[in-house]
């Protein structure tokens, strides 16, 4: 497995986590807001790792505001560091006899979010990129896919942090999931898990919700 992230002290932490279970971990310190990153890490994990089979994009600038800085940051990190992460990957799959991708989208690219509506837009995008990607690069065995999280609450994440600072926000949008709590990451692996698996080995150019219903209501 490889992994990249800005903060090189989450980064070195996440790994030593990883390799308690063993195998082969790689990990690289990398904005890829930066042009040419994302090839770059691509690049240096196939490397390491001798290859790729499953490519998962799950990078966000969090682009919240409506202003240039809200835009570019979500374009040039959710969006772009996809396109490019994917286009450099599908030689490398290509030459393999196929892989797996997938993007993380978001509930927010299904509906009309002014709060945060760069946000929102690109992660539409992420969507019709999927679809797009999902269909050329079927013939070359190479199956793309996108999974739309709804609300997920960690540590550190932007739902713990309006737990305190928006609290009337935080517990408007918990009341809002039919499933009565915040999403996990570990809803959101699972999903991944079967997505990139030859269990989901015939489904390819599709976004799926994982919302615990959140999006119906």
């Amino acid at each position: 497995m490889s992994i990249c992230a800005r903060g090189p002290e989450g980064l070195a932490a996440t790994e030593a986590e990883l390799r308690r279970h063993g195998g082969i971990v790689h990990g690289m310190p990398c904005d890829l807001g930066d042009e040419g990153a994302a090839e770059g890490f691509v690049a240096e994990a196939a490397g390491a790792l001798g290859g790729i089979d499953i490519l998962v994009n799950n990078a966000s600038g969090f682009g919240l505001k409506d202003d240039d800085d809200g835009w570019l940051a979500s374009i040039n990190v959710d969006l772009l560091a996809t396109v490019r992460a994917v286009r450099a990957a599908i030689p490398i799959m290509e030459r393999a006899g196929g892989g797996a991708v997938v993007n993380i989208a978001s509930i927010a690219g299904f509906e009309a979010m002014p709060r945060i509506l760069p946000y929102a837009a690109v992660k539409a995008a992420i969507v019709n990129f999927t679809k797009g990607q999902g269909l050329a690069l079927a013939a070359k065995g190479i199956r793309v896919n996108a999974i739309a999280p709804g609300s997920i609450e960690f540590p550190g994440g932007v739902w713990a942090t309006r737990k305190t600072a928006d609290p009337a926000l935080y517990h408007r949008t918990r009341e809002s999931i039919p499933w009565g709590r915040f999403g996990t990451p570990e809803d959101i692996a699972k999903v991944v898990l079967f997505i990139a698996s030859d269990m989901g080995g015939w489904i390819t150019g599709q976004t799926i919700v994982v919302d615990g219903g959140q999006l119906l209501t």
